[in-house]
């Protein structure tokens, strides 16, 4: 049962597209700043890290903060479906502005030294754990099941618009203010999304009424929230498609992709058109979803789009030139794009909203899991075989998730609210 409070969105208003709806609008602005926010943060630790000591110690700065997000991630699912997404994400972001104002602050009176980006590193890592499956959880709470597709859409091209809108604010920022005034920036960004986040109207679930809810220890949800995740017949397999789709990508996207170009003497500016080819398709893919909205059968659409995509991945090692590479990169954006929306629209759809933080957080998990293994195994077995066969074998695994789809009946038949 789902108790709606007086803030909440009018049970009987009428239906309108996600990108029509105040309510989304403002998540999506408090969203969007929060994420530009991040990018700015993240150039801006790492060229200060740079420049306050040696290479190696830059690098443990920078990788502080995955230690207790991977620790806490699971734990922070928990908290999100606890107390509810919006509320842990307004927490999570103001606690994350004041952190970074702080050093800013600091830093405009001294140089303290890598230990306070340290500990800044580990603060946000800390945060990050609650609010990742907070941020996956809170749109199933702002509007209804049908225009959930649409809001993955709109995610998408949130999520683009601050990859390449980040850097050049946190050198603008670097440039004028220097560290100091870098980190402000990255401070008020993040701020702006607090008083988005409070106009919110959602739906929380009833304590009393919540699954795992009430006098159950945090230890007893989190085990109920993965006995439920396991016995679901379309978000079990699920993860597993998410875990190939990563294993198999990541690794060529990050490090293939800078070897390959490297073998092929496209230089650096090879490597960013063919970034660029690929980030265009998946913000095509994004504005496709966030207009149409859910497609008819979506799990066969989405293996149809992991298998595609798949042989697109293969085929990027053995582009005849840069020209044709671009082009094969665009193409496997599109089709990554549009089955990941897919993907995390069936997460958002097919999850009981009392259990979507935890859900939210197992998946997290096993993408930041995954990740950091394919990077390394990516590079040195191609220093051992070249970019050709692993690029293969890559594309082989991603297809073996668009396998695990057709595999699975109920997966395989999911369909998405309309």
């Amino acid at each position: 049962m789902t108790t709606v409070t007086p803030s909440s969105v009018a049970p009987h208003a009428p239906e309108r597209p996600a990108y029509r709806d105040g309510n989304v609008l403002r998540w999506l602005g408090a969203y969007t700043a929060s994420m530009v926010g991040d990018n700015v943060y993240f150039l801006s630790l790492s060229w200060t890290a740079v420049q306050s000591g040696t290479p190696a110690e830059a690098g443990l700065v920078t990788a502080v903060s995955a230690v207790p997000r991977t620790l806490l991630l699971l734990g922070g699912g928990v908290i999100a479906d606890r107390f509810g997404p919006r509320r842990v994400v307004i927490g999570s972001d103001a606690v994350r502005c004041a952190a970074v104002l702080a050093v800013a602050a600091v830093l405009v009176a001294a140089r303290p030294g890598l230990w306070l980006l340290g500990a800044l590193a580990l603060v946000f890592g800390t945060v990050d754990a609650v609010f990742m499956p907070a941020v996956g959880a809170l749109p199933a709470r702002i509007t209804t099941h049908s225009q959930l597709a649409r809001v993955q859409g709109l995610r998408g091209m949130a999520t683009r618009f601050a990859n390449v809108a980040g850097a050049p604010l946190g050198g603008l920022g670097i440039a004028l203010g220097g560290a100091a005034g870098a980190f402000a920036l990255a401070g008020l960004l993040i701020a702006v999304s607090v008083p988005l986040l409070a106009s919110l109207r959602v739906r929380d679930a009833a304590p009393d009424d919540a699954p795992g809810a009430g006098r159950a220890t945090a230890r007893r949800q989190l085990r109920d929230g993965l006995r439920y995740i396991r016995g679901h017949r379309v978000l079990a397999p699920l993860m597993v498609v998410i875990a190939l789709g990563d294993l198999g990508f990541v690794g060529p996207l990050n490090v293939g992709l800078t070897l390959l170009a490297d073998e092929r003497g496209w230089g650096a500016s090879g490597v960013g058109w063919v970034l660029a080819g690929f980030g265009s398709g998946a913000a095509a893919a994004a504005l496709v979803l966030a207009v149409r909205g859910g497609v008819p059968h979506a799990g066969r659409v989405m293996a149809a789009g992991v298998l595609a995509g798949s042989v697109a991945i293969g085929a990027l090692a053995h582009a005849p030139g840069l020209p044709a590479a671009v082009g094969i990169a665009l193409l496997v954006g599109l089709l990554t794009g549009f089955s990941g929306g897919l993907c995390g629209a069936l997460l958002q759809t097919r999850s009981d909203p009392a259990y979507l933080g935890r859900v939210s957080a197992v998946a997290s998990l096993v993408s930041l899991g995954v990740a950091p293994l394919s990077m390394p195994l990516s590079a040195a077995a191609i220093g051992a075989w070249g970019t050709g066969p692993v690029f293969l074998v890559s594309a082989a695994v991603c297809g073996l998730g668009g396998v695990v789809l057709l595999c699975f009946r109920d997966l395989r038949r999911a369909e998405l609210p309309r």
